[in-house]
């Protein structure tokens, strides 16, 4: 089965996404394809992953809340970097991308 691309190409306030360049990206040590330029975070829902992190205290699962970086729900492990906003970062070929656990830890790579 083919998987259905999820980005939003047109929207009625926002610009048309124009076709960038593919690239891949690594969430778990797992390739992604992703497009050059945009958000992690839209990468990553486009690849079907919602949850991003887990909190600190009760580990609960958290993805995409506010979208524009004012929250910090998104934050993950970008390229070594804890509590990196996965919304308001974009992609660039071969970044590595992890589960962030709490404050910044990643107990274990989860796929």
């Amino acid at each position: 089965m083919e998987k259905k691309d999820r980005r939003i190409i047109k929207h009625p306030i926002l610009p048309d996404m124009i076709e960038g360049k593919k690239v891949t990206i690594y969430y778990n040590d797992m390739p992604i394809e992703a497009i050059e330029g945009e958000p992690i975070a839209a990468a990553l829902m486009n690849a079907n992953v919602r949850a991003f992190r887990e909190t600190a205290k009760r580990h609960e699962p958290r993805g995409i809340f506010c979208a524009i970086g004012r929250c910090t729900d998104c934050m993950m492990i970008v390229n070594g970097k804890p509590n990196t906003r996965t919304c308001v970062t974009y992609v660039e070929g071969g970044m590595r991308v992890q589960s962030q656990d709490g404050f910044g830890v990643n107990r274990e790579v989860r796929k």
